[in-house]
């Protein structure tokens, strides 16, 4: 799309439409956040989020295409006033979905554990309706402007392309910034603004283009009714689009497991794994706009040849015998994922441009049908792949689909690439399924001892022996035995000023805690997200079975904070130990000051909340405080038994000065023995060295209120720039 006429215009078309796509993956990033904050930390959240998002685009593709040559013939308006609504119904869109999660988020609590299908399907309808008219409009975007385009340029048989490359550009700029900037300085609601202000001022700025460079319309059925003038029938182009869209967003479904050990949990992270494979698709779809421009474009043939190749790379190379992570892990990743990609940002515009040829209703049909992949691929990735099969398998059988479409264009190869391809692309699926070993099986190098789980949350391995046996969930050390585990329980009873009555042990991890609050004798429940860690629990402890039967205790499937909202039961101490890192995605909800609130709502009067922090930055440490302290007016601090991490204890009501001696007193004899379970001399002296740590809690409160922990705000997580710049 060239005119010498007009190259400001071409220049402003680019530009909006990079803003466009670097406002959409904000969103993006944003609601999923927010929908985690809402509907609870469980994967089909994020499978809905995505897949929702696709539809919206989708629908919104198909619907744009199919109406914008008839509403602008009928209103005698320019598609880009009708682009301008659009883009002013999604900024409408940014104030309104973090409102609508809230209200949904209290209309489902009566529904059950977040495992139950109840829930998981009342969530994922209230989700869709929280998000899905704003990504209508999304999808509506590419049209509507091809609809502009071709009002002033009738040959513009590449526009989508065009439009394309500017919006994946402003797409992997809009996923990084939002992860390494926005959210860090504004928080997420302030981030939100900034996005519906760029969109309206999208919307202002196309209004004052249909005044200033207004398109020459063209009755509908000339506009709309056939292909344009340069389309060409692709064979299998269709199904090309739908199945490449499918396996991408499955893939990244996947990635997003596979890599985690190699690269951690936290946000940058996966923010990382999203800009590379942004950047790939840019690079891929710039170098078709200047093969294009040169009259050298690879032909489907040989893209899909080459895709079915390198589909491979990210099963072969996330290997544990050739990474651990580090930056060599996140080179390893970035080149396993670059080149899918990459031909994948060449291939998906060229097949658009070709079916095409410019027309609007036609290619928003086709990105429709690529779209409509991309809604199937992370739902059966979360639901069916990953559970059965696991990470590596379902590269692999993913893979699959893409050898046979370049085994269908084998007769338009040439040379090696036609002679080698398919016996190439078979010895790889070998090698990744039956040589090739994946970070979330440990089990396949040999450990002794090794158990392995999955289900639709996660992959949770078991392994090791006597005091060194660990849980990992998918890939990531979770915990070990210590005795901490058994402090984080029977230090807040001890310290209740009356008899305890029940107990909330929230994330059950090896269920150390639970067993110590179960030896109190008192009623006792635990909440853990991923069912399999429940199911891991005899793995660890020999009573497991005997203690899960137990009649005064409960393992509960759900997010921990959203059982919290969602019941009415009070409890004398509640604890918690989050999973590790503490700068883990997701994990600012279990710190902040909002779960905090939740959880002062279900002590009983003089009861105590235990929350640990395995140690980090010192300023995560004193936001903790900081959260604390906003909800409860007693706090103490104790150092571990090991020398690492320390025990919040917060209360309502003052936390009695009693001595060690006097504290370890009030344990009844099973409690005194749980505790003497794993020591090498004395619980007491123990006890008594836990007690001896004690931090002055003024040490710990920030000089600065702005450290602390909200859900805008999630400090522990976000930390990039106060890091690299050291500020506080």
């Amino acid at each position: 799309m060239t005119s010498p006429s007009t190259p400001w215009l071409n220049r402003l078309l680019f530009t909006l439409f990079f803003v466009s796509g670097f406002c959409g993956l904000l969103y993006q990033v944003v609601w999923v956040r927010l929908a985690f904050a809402s509907f609870g930390i469980v994967t089909h959240v994020l499978s809905v989020v995505l897949s929702v998002f696709m539809l919206g685009l989708a629908l919104g593709s198909w619907l744009g295409g199919r109406a914008v040559a008839a509403a602008t013939h009928r209103t005698g308006l320019s598609a880009v006033q009708f682009y301008a609504l659009a883009e002013l119904g999604i900024g409408l869109g940014a104030l309104l979905v973090p409102e609508l999660f809230r209200y949904f988020e209290g209309q489902l609590l009566h529904l059950g554990d977040a495992n139950s299908v109840a829930y998981l399907a009342a969530s994922g309808v209230a989700i869709a309706l929280a998000i899905f008219p704003w990504c209508v409009f999304m999808g509506m975007t590419f049209p509507l402007m091809m609809g502009y385009v071709k009002e002033r340029e009738a040959g513009a048989a590449e526009s989508f392309s065009f439009l394309y490359f500017a919006n994946v550009l402003g797409a992997t700029l809009g996923a990084l910034l939002t992860a390494t900037v926005l959210v860090e300085l504004l928080g997420f609601r302030r981030t939100l603004w900034v996005a519906g202000s760029a969109n309206l001022a999208i919307a202002f700025t196309s209004l004052w283009l249909a005044r200033v460079a207004p398109g020459r319309l063209v009755a509908a059925g000339a506009a709309n009714g056939a292909v344009g003038e340069t389309a060409r029938p692709v064979p299998w182009a269709l199904s090309i689009l739908f199945t490449t869209g499918f396996v991408s967003l499955a893939m990244e479904v996947v990635w997003a497991r596979s890599f985690t050990p190699i690269v951690g949990a936290q946000v940058y992270s996966f923010a990382a794994l999203l800009v590379i494979y942004l950047v790939a698709t840019w690079v891929g779809s710039q170098r078709y706009r200047r093969d294009l421009a040169r009259g050298q474009v690879k032909s489907t043939a040989w893209l899909l040849a080459v895709l079915a190749l390198v589909a491979f790379l990210p099963v072969l190379l996330n290997d544990p015998r050739i990474v651990h992570g580090g930056r060599r892990g996140l080179v390893l990743m970035a080149l396993s994922l670059f080149p899918v990609g990459a031909v994948l940002g060449y291939l998906t515009p060229r097949l658009i441009d070709l079916v095409s040829g410019g027309n609007p209703r036609v290619a928003g049909r086709a990105y429709a049908v690529n779209v409509l992949g991309c809604i199937l691929g992370p739902l059966a990735a979360s639901y069916l792949l990953l559970p059965w099969l696991g990470a590596k398998y379902a590269l692999v059988l993913l893979a699959l689909p893409l050898v046979w479409f370049a085994w269908v264009y084998r007769a338009e190869l040439a040379g090696h690439l036609k002679t080698w391809t398919l016996p190439a692309s078979f010895a790889l699926a070998a090698l990744g399924a039956f040589v090739s070993v994946s970070h979330e099986d440990p089990c396949s190098l040999g450990n002794r001892n090794c158990e392995i789980r999955r289900d639709h949350t996660a992959t949770v391995v078991s392994l090791g022996e006597g005091m060194h046996r660990r849980l990992l969930v998918n890939g990531v050390g979770i915990t070990e035995l210590t005795p901490i585990t058994k402090h984080i329980a029977h230090l807040p009873l001890a310290f209740l000023p009356h008899e305890p009555k029940s107990g909330l042990v929230i994330c059950f991890g090896m269920g150390t805690t639970y067993r110590s609050l179960l030896a109190w004798d008192i009623p006792t429940t635990a909440v853990e997200l991923v069912p399999s860690v429940r199911e891991a629990f005899p793995f660890y402890h020999a009573d497991a079975r005997e203690l899960l039967a137990n009649p005064l205790g409960r393992v509960v499937i759900d997010d921990g904070r959203r059982f919290l909202n969602r019941s009415t039961e009070q409890f004398d101490v509640i604890v918690i130990d989050p999973p590790p890192p503490v700068e883990a995605a997701g994990s600012s909800l279990l710190y902040s000051r909002e779960f905090h609130q939740a959880v002062k709502r279900h002590l009983k009067p003089g009861g105590i909340f235990q929350s640990w922090f395995p140690g980090g930055e010192k300023r995560i440490e004193q936001a903790i405080a900081r959260s604390l302290t906003e909800e409860f007016p007693y706090v103490r601090v104790f150092g571990s038994i090991e020398g690492w991490g320390v025990h919040y204890l917060a209360s309502m009501s003052p936390l009695p000065n009693l001595s060690a001696e006097e504290l370890f007193a009030k344990l009844p004899p099973k409690a005194q023995r749980d505790l003497d379970e794993w020591v090498k001399k004395d619980a007491r002296t123990d006890w008594a060295t836990v007690l001896a740590r004690e931090i002055p809690l003024a040490e710990l409160l920030p000089e600065d209120r702005g450290i602390t922990i909200t859900d805008d705000h999630p400090y522990n997580e976000y930390y990039l720039l106060r890091r690299r710049f050291k500020k506080s």
